[in-house]
């Protein structure tokens, strides 16, 4: 089996649409094909941005073209599509990115959670509900805050059950609202992040600089989508060949 074969093959078991991570382990799997290279990932990476069979959805994300209007049915629309402003787009692309957070949390052995009213959104062919480890928020410190961050689009938390990381995506909504939520929970040894197009950096940097968030200035960081994806490429190419986490 040639190996562009194998990326198609690879996916299509995956339902037609993959992230390039799950391709990677997918891919080399399939004892038919031979991949006489020690960068083997490099060449799936190739594959899927030559194939005519195979488009690009977003960074990191690629789909099979026989497939598309499925894939589109589903609210994954390809980032230069006219749709891609659409409603049911805007909600995936918030549910997508949630989830790799969500997949980075877990591979690097730490609890995570998603408030509950996102637990039935879409990560590909997954609900984020399936990929969080923890059904309920721990009660880590008062009933207040526990509430207030209870609405965090993702927590990391350690072995403790005290949050390390608060995530929140900003897609469409306005920044300023996630600046608040860090702002009231400042007072717990914890990263935050402000993760965006990174079209978005300038606004993310002027309300930053408001005299409200002068405590927590040097504490938040704005993480374009496009530098998540590729840290969730790196450490799903790190782990055995032979595990498959979605």
């Amino acid at each position: 089996m040639k190996q562009y074969e194998a990326v198609i093959q690879a996916l299509e078991k995956l339902g037609g649409v993959a992230t390039l991570g799950q391709l990677n382990q997918e891919t080399m799997k399939i004892k038919d094909c031979e991949w006489k290279t020690k960068t083997p990932f490099a060449s799936v990476r190739r594959i899927v941005q030559l194939d005519k069979n195979i488009y690009k959805i977003k960074p990191g994300l690629y789909g099979l073209l026989k497939y598309k209007k499925e894939i589109e049915a589903k609210g994954i629309i390809a980032e230069t599509s006219d749709k891609k402003d659409s409603t049911k787009a805007i909600e995936f692309n918030h549910s997508y990115y949630q989830g790799l957070l969500l997949i980075i949390g877990n591979l690097k052995g730490l609890k995570t959670f998603v408030p509950n009213q996102d637990k039935n959104k879409e990560f590909i062919n997954r609900s984020l509900g399936d990929i969080k480890t923890l059904d309920a928020i721990p009660e880590f410190s008062y009933a207040n805050l526990v509430q207030r961050s209870s609405t965090i689009d993702v927590i990391w938390f350690n072995e403790r059950k005290m949050p390390h990381s608060f995530f929140e995506v900003e897609h469409s909504s306005d920044v300023q609202n996630s600046l608040l939520k860090f702002n009231d929970l400042q007072d717990f040894y914890t990263k935050m992040f402000i993760v965006a197009n990174k079209k978005r950096k300038s606004e993310y940097e002027n309300k930053i600089k408001y005299s409200s968030f002068k405590q927590i200035s040097d504490r938040i960081k704005f993480l374009d989508y496009e530098s998540l994806n590729k840290q969730y490429e790196f450490i799903i190419e790190q782990q055995s060949f032979q595990t498959l986490i979605i």
